[in-house]
């Protein structure tokens, strides 16, 4: 089975600004480029940060309101006409990812952080990519006939090597039913695993019984 990767997924090249750059210049690459966030790197190219769409509402918020009372500034308000760099909006440090990661491990990260996307960098942490989770659920839109095929020809008889008359398999959806014998029970939860290790699998119902005892299943849904 080949497995896609974070390479695989990336967008490449990347849209990032620099450390240095000015709060319109950071709206203007996210217009200008129909996208909700942007990696910031420094001098050399390494991710040290990532501004998005809310970290410059977030500034506009702190705006007085055109329409509310008029206030006298205070101490700790900006100069009129001092400069808004991205290094103040920006969210850091980046959380990044490596082009070799699987989609399992992109996603975990995403969901530990709470976060949407991830820049990728290479070994010398240079940026090479970036991914989101729209791109990691690519794999999800892989046909149901594709799916049914790498399990069926990939996972049980070239990896596991069962008779291809022992096994069944259908997939509606993404959403796999195996059926059939084995010779040992402890390769039920091995099929399951490798099953949902496919790309695009969502889940995996087992529905397979020991050879020797054709009337005891092991029934196991996710």
């Amino acid at each position: 089975m080949q497995h896609r990767t974070v390479g695989d997924l990336m967008t490449w090249p990347v849209v990032h600004v620099r450390t240095d750059a000015s709060f319109k210049a950071v709206a203007e690459a996210l217009a200008g480029n129909d996208i909700t966030a942007v990696p910031v790197v420094d001098d050399i190219g390494h991710p040290v940060g990532v501004v998005s769409e809310a970290d410059l509402v977030r500034k506009v918020a702190q705006h007085p309101d055109p329409a509310g009372p008029t206030r006298l500034p205070e101490p700790r308000d900006r100069l009129a006409g001092e400069r808004v760099t991205v290094e103040e909006l920006m969210t850091a440090p980046a959380v990044c990812a490596r082009p070799e990661w699987s989609i399992v491990e992109a996603a975990r990260l995403m969901v530990t952080e709470g976060i949407k996307r991830l820049p990728v960098v290479d070994e010398a942490d240079r940026l090479v990519g970036i991914v989101s989770r729209s791109d990691l659920l690519r794999v999800f839109l892989r046909r149901d006939d594709a799916l049914r095929e790498e399990i069926s020809g990939d996972v049980l008889i070239r990896t596991l090597g069962l008779a291809p008359t022992d096994m069944t398999v259908e997939v509606d959806a993404g959403q796999v039913t195996v059926e059939g014998l084995v010779d040992d029970e402890h390769l039920v939860p091995v099929i399951e695993r490798l099953c949902l290790g496919v790309d695009g699998v969502v889940s995996v119902h087992m529905d397979v019984s020991r050879r020797s005892d054709d009337t005891h299943a092991f029934d196991r849904r996710d």
